[in-house]
């Protein structure tokens, strides 16, 4: 698995690129393992896609992949979201979806490996 900052929310905030180095308040990062995790979104209002987008842009490099299928009938768009980050941004992203209007959202985290 990859190794990301504890600070990586905060240092994404800031526009920097977290390191083991040095984080957004140049002390030492202490280093996380990323999760895999699928984020599943539910669109019920059109009206929320513009906004949806715009956060999904923000976490674009945590992001391996998206599929979106739209159900015209029902108005509806199913989204699946696949993420390589530490827990607190998947959690954070999702949280942020969730608060859409008209937009649910949940995670599903890949197990951990075991080593033999």
């Amino acid at each position: 698995m990859e190794r990301a900052c504890l600070c990586a929310e905060a240092c994404f905030k800031k526009k920097m690129k977290p390191t083991e180095e040095r984080n957004q308040t140049g002390t030492p990062c202490r280093a996380e393992e990323t999760k895999l995790a699928v984020i599943a979104v539910v669109v019920e209002q059109p009206e929320s896609v513009r906004a949806l987008n715009e956060l999904l842009h923000v976490y674009s490099r945590f992001i391996i992949g998206r599929m979106g299928v739209p159900h015209r009938e029902r108005g509806i768009s199913l989204i699946s979201v696949a993420m390589d980050a530490p827990a607190d941004v998947i959690s954070s992203l999702s949280g942020k979806i969730g608060r859409l209007s008209g937009v649910s959202a949940k995670v599903a985290y890949s197990k951990p490996l075991q080593q033999p």
